[in-house]
């Protein structure tokens, strides 16, 4: 089923100004990705409202809208060379440059969602996992790719050995598949107690793996299962790795993300956010801060050793550049719009243009800008009206070619508000 869910661009800022991080909402559905880049700077989360959205982690903003997959996005991977790689519910895998507009490669042959990626430790291999039952090895540099079969229904995780020599994959068939890469040789195939949806490998090579049952289970490098956790009264949906392997995140459906100590094979700590399935995970660098993307739209940071939330949100604190309009409905409105549009020319661009003086203006005209060429050839002048009924119909039937992210303000009074707000606020001297 494809979800063609509302889409936002939204920056809630932190209360507390020293802390240059926030929880970040730009997805108008469920966070089904998440990725953090190898130095902490970025992220790349995916959705299920067709968008991948990369963020600088610093600036708290989005710097660009990815939008190109026709479905839900379910997996994203920073690759070795500070490219991004995202995979789909459209069963192919979009390679991007960052600034780019379109993806500079694409990867096609999986028939059905590829939910799953991962990327080989010298970085010349991206592996992906499919719900047509099948793990991919494409080779970045090109070239066909290698198909790991076996599996007898849809392959949920995939994961690289650490030395390169052997892929992990996780199905829904119970079972966990250890092929290796070089050297020909048999598969080794670990049956678990119940159907699995993600796998991580640690550095030492231990793996680790989770499903439907709510158990964390711990195997070898060789397939002998070595522990298991109990983390959640509920499937888990994701998990993920601090860098050092410390540390275990699992994340489910209700909600909740168990952090544990996989070498005690204790669970530490539970995060509970606001009851919604939890469905991506990913740890910073430092190997303590943790994103999590829930249906809630929302990207949460987490202290995973005190189990605090990072950057909790309070309208209108020091950093909130809405504060000055507090109290103007219109200026709510826009706060789903703030991750990616400025209101002041000064401000410059962020994932979309600046809205300064957008009044009047011919859209895709703004110099600085890199418009599609489809908005290039559409004949419209942003006025009230017009500004209105791109909200009323959504962007995609009113702006076709755009790749802002789909969003409609179904309320004609919410529509006034900000339309309103926006005539006072971007106004140029």
């Amino acid at each position: 089923m494809k979800f063609r869910v509302l889409a936002v661009c939204t920056l809630l800022l932190s209360i507390v100004p020293h802390i240059a991080q926030a929880q970040l909402r730009g997805h108008g559905g469920p966070v089904r990705a998440l990725a953090i880049s190898p130095d902490g700077t970025q992220a790349v989360s995916g959705s299920f409202d067709t968008s991948a959205i990369r963020w600088s982690l610093p600036k708290n903003s989005a710097e660009q809208v990815l939008r190109f997959h026709d479905g839900a996005v379910n997996a994203a991977a920073f690759l070795t060379d500070g490219r991004i790689a995202t995979s789909g519910e459209d069963a192919r895998i979009a390679i991007w440059t960052p600034g780019a507009p379109q993806p500079s490669m694409v990867l096609a042959g999986h028939t059905a969602p590829v939910v799953a990626l991962s990327v080989s430790p010298d970085g010349t291999t991206l592996a992906s996992a499919s719900w047509d039952h099948t793990a991919r090895l494409w080779p970045l540099a090109g070239g066909a790719p290698r198909v790991i079969e076996g599996h007898a229904q849809n392959v949920n995780g995939v994961a690289f050995a650490p030395d390169g020599r052997a892929l992990v994959t996780a199905g829904y068939d119970a079972t966990l598949r250890i092929s290796p890469l070089l050297g020909g040789g048999a598969s080794v195939i670990t049956m678990l107690p119940t159907p699995l949806n993600a796998v991580a490998v640690a550095p030492d090579g231990e793996i680790v793996t989770a499903g439907a049952d709510g158990k964390v289970y711990v195997l070898s490098a060789a397939g002998e299962v070595t522990g298991e956790i109990e983390a959640a009264q509920a499937p888990i949906i994701a998990v993920a790795l601090s860098r050092d392997g410390s540390l275990i995140a699992a994340a489910g459906v209700r909600g909740s993300v168990a952090i544990i100590d996989r070498r005690a094979r204790k669970l530490e700590r539970t995060l509970v956010g606001p009851g919604l399935p939890v469905w991506s995970a990913a740890f910073f660098p430092d190997g303590r801060t943790l994103l999590t993307g829930g249906s809630d739209r929302m990207i949460r940071r987490w202290d995973a050793v005190t189990g605090e939330p990072i950057g909790n949100v309070v309208m209108g604190a020091p950093e909130d550049p809405l504060a000055a309009f507090a109290g103007d409905p219109g200026a709510e409105v826009f706060r789903a719009c703030v991750a990616c549009h400025t209101l002041n020319p000064n401000d410059g661009v962020r994932a979309g243009p600046t809205l300064g003086g957008v009044f009047g203006r011919r859209i895709a005209t703004l110099p600085g800008y890199n418009f599609s060429d489809a908005l290039k050839k559409l004949d419209i002048v942003w006025t009230p009206e017009t500004v209105s009924k791109l909200f009323e119909v959504g962007p995609l039937a009113y702006t076709p070619g755009t790749k802002m992210p789909e969003q409609r303000i179904g309320s004609a009074e919410d529509r006034a508000a900000l339309v309103k707000f926006l005539e006072k606020t971007t106004k140029t001297p």
